[in-house]
């Protein structure tokens, strides 16, 4: 695939259809972040096989998707096609979403004999050490449960919830109201005459030294907390 054009290809029923595009934004189409395609476009025709510059007729348009137009029928390409990456694309996209995983694995997971996150660096070495296929295009949050499952016998993971009993003195309490509503479900908290706050929230387990850090900072380390649950 050339670094200039890449591919839209859509397979149905023995047929094959494709379209060339503009790489960049083609993918910002794909994305949603490009509205109008008549921009993505390299040249408006629909071919069976690009490579040969086999162009589909207008018959087999109209029988396969109801409209010769090559605009609306590229539009169906894209909604029901494959957009093919480019190798740069791939590499960055991919890159980018095991990184997302790799954070969501940090932050909702804990170590269950300590409920304490694994280290990013744990979990990286952990990935090396399995084999999976990062989809570019799917949500992160829909392919941790898998990637979870492949990493559990090298390294314990458990999802747990923890209850964490916080007071906050008066001079930081609304500030670190807001945050805590945040990163849990507060479950009860009261107001106290001399206006600070005390609260007890529900939060993954793998969330709590993140929010401590951030109530530490918030507050000058003037807080009280402990795990009741």
């Amino acid at each position: 695939m050339g670094a200039n054009y890449t591919l839209v290809r859509y397979q149905h029923s023995g047929e094959k259809f494709e379209i060339l595009v503009d790489p960049d934004k083609g993918l910002a189409y794909k994305k949603g972040d490009l509205k109008d395609i008549t921009n993505v476009l390299l040249i408006e025709t629909i071919f069976t096989d690009s490579n040969k510059g086999e162009k589909a007729s207008e018959g087999k348009l109209k029988t396969e998707f109801g409209t010769s137009d090559p605009i609306e029928v590229a539009k169906i390409l894209f909604e029901k096609g494959t957009f093919l990456l480019t190798t740069a694309q791939r590499k960055e996209m991919t890159e980018q979403k095991l990184r997302q995983i790799i954070t969501i694995i940090s932050k909702s997971y804990v170590d269950p004999a300590t409920k304490i996150p694994h280290p990013v660096i744990r979990i990286e070495n952990a990935l090396e050490q399995v084999r999976f296929s990062v989809d570019p295009f799917k949500p992160a949050e829909e392919q941790v449960k898998d990637v979870v499952a492949l990493l559990r016998p090298i390294i314990p993971m458990s999802s747990e919830n923890i209850q964490l009993a916080l007071k906050i003195p008066p001079d930081h309490a609304s500030r670190c109201y807001g945050i805590v509503k945040n990163y849990g479900e507060i479950k009860r908290d009261e107001w106290q005459k001399d206006g600070s706050w005390i609260a007890v929230v529900e939060i993954p387990a793998a969330m709590q030294l993140e929010l401590l850090d951030k109530l530490g900072k918030a507050t000058q380390g003037n807080l009280q907390s402990k795990i009741i649950k």
